[in-house]
């Protein structure tokens, strides 16, 4: 008898691709590549080769160059790969040629991070705000595509004379786009009331790059079961949980990560699931300290944090993970500046870190190292905002 392959199982096999575009420096992409790399990963593929090219600036046709894309082809070809991944947001028109020269599945980041997304999703609202995000992604790029999409909306009358598919198509998604906003509308009105029903305590949020740790760090201060793995975008969802320190209650939220090069339409979609963010009093912008691109990750964070909430809010800063933190002792004979990965744990508390404006502290949550000092930092923040709003109620502390 035939065997049988459950194709639901199986994982695509991708090919990354990445630009060295002006400035850049190849090793700046290979960081990239290898976020990318964990993208795929945590969307179920295998990443295979990595191909990159140095570009002034990309193609309009086809992003790289014609002996890169033939390259590639030959590779996809010889391999047998399903899909390739491109790190930057490809046009429309690249997609297609792309897709027709290469003779596979061509993705982009903001593709691949949508798809993640959809995966992530488990409540109503943050499937709503995935396909939202997905719908208006796919608008512009519906040229030349095959949707297969329902026809919700058929019956006589509503197909105009000579309509061609392309437009069919069209005027279906928006329809949807129109149908999902107002089903967010409703949603965020629920949401709102739910905040408005919590009283006025004190509201922590915890910020910070995707797959820094800020779930784990929600599990040992809330002392509750928030899902946290070592996976990109483990959360979507905001989790809030009521927290007493001392005699102090406040709220704890854990919200989603930020990434580099989120989707527009992603930030759009997900502002609203981010106002536990825009109505907090305190801010934990929790940083990978292990990471090899940890201060481009907190700029990224900042960035996308004024996007949101319209201006820098005041943080403190929790730089997680020192027990992964390795020191690259530098060479006698070696004249390069020397970068975060060449200090000691002791020498980057002393660099800009421990010299900001914003309180910070080192720990380590998954091996509860400095967690007291932590729980004791957090605490004192609390209570001067509680003492501030509720000047009668020293009895609490």
């Amino acid at each position: 008898m035939p065997k049988y392959i459950d194709t639901a199982h199986v994982k695509e096999r991708a090919v990354l691709v990445g630009a060295v575009i002006g400035r850049q420096t190849e090793e700046l992409v290979e960081e990239y590549l290898d976020e990318l790399a964990f993208l795929v990963d945590t969307a179920g593929g295998i990443p295979l080769r990595r191909f990159t090219q140095k570009l002034d600036k990309p193609d309009p046709a086809t992003f790289l160059g014609k002996g890169k894309v033939e390259e590639i082809r030959e590779y996809v070809e010889a391999e047998k790969a399903d899909l390739v991944v491109f790190d930057d947001e490809l046009s429309p028109s690249q997609h297609r040629n792309l897709e027709r020269q290469l003779k596979c599945r061509i993705i982009d980041r903001s593709n691949l991070i949508l798809d993640i997304f959809a995966l992530r999703a488990r409540t109503a609202h943050a499937k709503t705000q995935v396909e939202l995000a997905q719908y208006q992604y796919l608008l512009p790029r519906l040229a030349g595509m095959w949707t297969h999409l329902e026809r919700q909306k058929g019956g006589i009358g509503l197909k105009g004379p000579g309509e061609k598919e392309i437009e069919t198509d069209r005027r279906i998604v928006r329809d949807k786009i129109a149908l999902l906003k107002t089903k967010l509308q409703q949603i965020d009105k629920q949401k709102a009331t739910q905040r408005s029903n919590r009283g006025s305590l004190v509201r922590v949020a915890l910020v910070g790059y995707t797959n820094v740790g800020k779930s784990t760090i929600m599990n040992l201060i809330s002392k509750s079961e928030v899902f946290a793995e070592d996976k990109l975008f483990a959360t979507l969802d905001t989790t809030v949980r009521k927290v007493v320190i001392g005699n102090l209650p406040f709220l704890l939220s854990d919200t989603v990560g930020f990434i580099r090069k989120l989707p527009h339409h992603l930030i759009e979609s997900f502002k609203s699931t981010l106002d536990e963010v825009r109505e907090s009093d305190i801010l934990l912008h929790v940083v990978d300290i292990a990471h090899p691109n940890f201060e481009d990750q907190i700029r990224v964070v900042k960035e996308t944090l004024a996007e949101i909430t319209g201006k820098e809010k005041q943080a403190l800063m929790v730089f997680n993970k020192i027990d992964k933190y390795r020191f690259v002792e530098k060479e006698a004979d070696d004249l390069t500046p020397a970068g975060p990965e060449n200090l000691s744990l002791d020498e980057l508390k002393n660099t800009w870190m421990g010299k900001t404006n914003e309180p910070c502290i080192f720990i380590s949550a998954k091996e509860k190292q400095h967690i007291e000092p932590f729980r004791r930092l957090l605490y004192d923040k609390v209570v001067a905002i509680h003492r501030e709003r509720y000047p009668y109620d020293h009895f609490l502390y």
